[in-house]
């Protein structure tokens, strides 16, 4: 993936039309760590504090992933990871901008009246077909219920 030197070189640029004179573009974040200051003033002390972050978010992942398979907003959380790990890595930056990126062009295509009716007629078309099906089998083998009601 060669998307780091674009994404560095884009918002290298969007920071400085952003600070010139009348410039009315939005900045994003620079990129890199956001710890305090203090603690990235002790090498060993801002070490530390990326193998801690990276430990919460790697734990916050995992959670995500067994929720995957297990009950539980599994996307949610791992994208959650994601954010804890941007706190403090470049790479985890650029993976949520381009993840937020393709969200937002997502939605923009949903929201195109001619997606929406193709999405209409599928679903409305899907329907029909189950609805036929259940009648067929209802036709063919009668309503019979699971359960007992005795009355």
């Amino acid at each position: 993936m060669n998307a780091e030197s674009d994404e560095r070189t884009g918002a290298a640029e969007q920071a400085v039309a952003a600070s010139a004179p009348g410039g009315t573009g939005k900045a994003e974040r620079e990129l890199g760590s956001r710890a305090p200051g203090f603690i990235k003033a002790s090498r060993p002390l801002h070490l530390s504090w990326q193998v801690g972050v990276f430990v919460v978010g790697l734990g916050v992942v995992v959670a995500g992933v067994l929720m995957l398979v297990l009950p539980g907003p599994g996307w949610l959380v791992i994208f959650g990871g994601m954010a804890i790990w941007a706190t403090e890595f470049v790479w985890a930056q650029l993976v949520l901008r381009w993840t937020k990126r393709k969200v937002t062009e997502a939605a923009q295509r949903a929201l195109d009246p001619k997606v929406r009716r193709r999405n209409i007629i599928l679903t409305t078309v899907g329907l029909v077909i189950m609805a036929v099906l259940v009648g067929i089998y209802v036709w063919k083998f009668g309503l019979v219920l699971p359960w007992t009601i005795d009355e």
